[in-house]
């Protein structure tokens, strides 16, 4: 079956990869690049449902997951306090929205 999103996914995995590479480095080495790898394996690897719906809630479910990631990379190594107190906004409305479509995801069963 065709899964358009996997592609995408794919293709914006390897954009962002370029965007974030370091030279001579792997792009493991730091914990964004880590969070956003594990995102769109992940995401790629979301069975395709078919239903519009279902299918954004899975993918954003993972994606804010991921932003839940590198936000709490970025409090653990960042120094900026504005950047800092963003990525605990993040945090904190991101796993609000997750709750949300976790719980909407379960009433569709």
């Amino acid at each position: 079956m065709h899964r358009p999103w996997s592609i995408l996914a794919a293709g914006l995995w390897l954009a962002g990869l370029g965007a974030f590479a370091s030279p001579g480095g792997s792009h493991s080495e730091t914990p964004f690049l880590q969070a956003m790898e594990d995102m769109h394996r992940a995401m790629a690897a979301l069975p395709a449902g078919g239903d519009t719906d279902r299918d954004f809630a899975g993918l954003m479910l993972l994606h804010h997951r991921g932003a839940i990631d590198m936000a709490r990379a970025q409090l653990l190594h960042g120094k900026d306090p504005a950047l800092r107190r963003l990525a605990q906004e993040i945090v904190i409305e991101q796993q609000a929205e997750i709750e949300l479509m976790r719980l909407w995801l379960a009433r569709q069963r």
